[in-house]
């Protein structure tokens, strides 16, 4: 196999993220998301339950940015039952993030003043059911000072100071297993939930995610490169997941790249 690309090492790391989660709703949102999550479908969390973006649970591993792709349906999903899954908590899901913050805020819905935004995103959407009952992680495509902020401009998805604010009986299900970019992978797993660097991609160094990041990290000592995909992770990748290179829009290998 040939060297993996940013797109390839950044769907493993989202892979990664569902390690662990056993039989539960993974609902990762997005090309890359959905590319890593089946990925972990397709190797170490075989449990995983996954939807077709429509309204049924599949069992196959189906490609991304195929039309009409096989289907091997494992039971029907409608939008309530939807609700029902989100309410009753058995889910992790991926979402976007316009702005995230150190404590994990998440912002997709406007940027600017309240009072008077400058641009309308997509709303609050999912993101307040989802943080409050649900495991929330996100991927962030271009990491930058505009997208890892002081302060969010409004928040969307709370992360764990505002999590703290509500209490224990309320956001007692409140948990922000990862954040993934283009550059690096990302936790809360500090004494007091501030974001914590947990690996640096391939090519790319603590110093360029210090620089592109609005807020102080938390760096440990030890933190060192996500980990490579394997040659069967590629194989999957390339010829089950993604046959149409879709990852390689949503984030370019870095070599590929021309320059501004």
């Amino acid at each position: 196999m040939s060297t993996a690309t940013r797109s390839e090492v950044v769907a493993v790391a989202i892979a990664e993220s569902f390690r662990g989660d056993g039989e539960i709703l993974a609902n990762p949102i997005g090309n890359i998301p959905m590319i890593g999550g089946r990925l972990a479908k397709a190797t170490f969390e075989p449990l995983l339950l996954m939807t077709d973006g429509e309204a049924c649970l599949v069992e196959n591993i189906m490609p991304v940015g195929v039309a009409n792709p096989p289907k091997v349906i494992a039971s029907w999903n409608p939008y309530r039952s939807m609700f029902d899954i989100v309410w009753n908590g058995p889910r992790h899901v991926m979402m976007g993030a316009t702005q995230i913050d150190q404590y994990g805020n998440q912002n997709i819905a406007m940027l600017g003043a309240l009072a008077q935004p400058k641009t309308q995103l997509l709303g609050f959407r999912g993101a307040p059911g989802n943080t409050i009952n649900n495991k929330t992680s996100y991927f962030v495509p271009n990491h930058s000072t505009k997208s890892f902020v002081a302060k969010v401009d409004v928040v969307s998805g709370i992360g764990y100071d505002k999590a703290a604010e509500l209490g224990e009986q309320s956001a007692r299900f409140h948990c922000l297993p990862r954040v993934i970019s283009n550059l690096g992978v990302f936790d809360f797993e500090t004494p007091d939930h501030r974001m914590r660097l947990r690996s640096y991609h391939p090519g790319v160094t603590v110093d360029e995610i210090v620089a592109a990041t609005g807020f102080e990290l938390m760096i440990p000592s030890d933190v060192g490169e996500s980990r490579l995909p394997s040659d069967e992770e590629l194989r999957l990748i390339r010829e089950v997941i993604d046959p149409n290179c879709v990852r390689e829009q949503e984030v370019p290998n870095p070599q590929s790249t021309p320059p501004a």
